[in-house]
């Protein structure tokens, strides 16, 4: 299928969401909720990884990038993967930039369900190699966990201060 045919269906199916009201839920990005990568592709080769992080960052903290190149050459093959630190950015990404022109050309958004990683090159730094091995979809909490989540997020209570307060003497 063309490349531009699906970023107009993504972009009808968002519309027809958007038009009926459907429940987050029951939502077509539902069935990426364990899946915080996404797929953009048709943007301009000479884009680096930064001219991508500063136009995806502003729907939330990216974890990794993949621009993936020629082997021979290192230039852009107009195409990466993007990993949110947070599954939700995905979906606002996929809504709000699929169908954007940078530079005169269309790019398309999309989610990607299971991502599967270069293969491993000696000189991956530490971060990418724990992110590749357990992923970047949030962790859910252990319901068998006691913890509230108000207890798993408190502020510890300010000790105080040795002396305290001098206290007042009348003479």
């Amino acid at each position: 299928m063309n490349p531009l045919t699906k970023v107009k269906l993504i972009n009808e199916l968002n519309e027809r969401e958007a038009s009926l009201g459907v429940k987050e839920n029951v939502s077509w990005h539902s069935e990426y909720k364990d899946s915080a990568w996404i797929f953009i592709g048709g943007f301009p080769y000479e884009l680096t990884e930064g001219d991508i992080v500063c136009v995806f960052s502003q729907y939330g903290e990216m974890a990794n990038i993949n621009l993936v190149r020629d082997k021979k050459t290192g230039k852009s093959k107009g195409f990466c993967f993007i990993c949110y630190e947070d599954q939700r950015s995905t979906i606002l990404a996929v809504d709000n930039l699929n169908g954007i022109k940078i530079k005169g050309r269309t790019i398309r958004v999309d989610h990607v369900l299971n991502y599967r990683p270069p293969k491993d090159n000696e000189d991956m730094d530490d971060i990418t190699k724990r992110l590749r091995e357990e992923g970047c979809a949030p962790k859910l909490p252990d319901p068998s966990s006691s913890e509230s989540e108000e207890e798993q997020y408190a502020l510890p209570a300010k000790k105080p201060k040795k002396g305290g307060l001098p206290s007042a003497r009348h003479s």
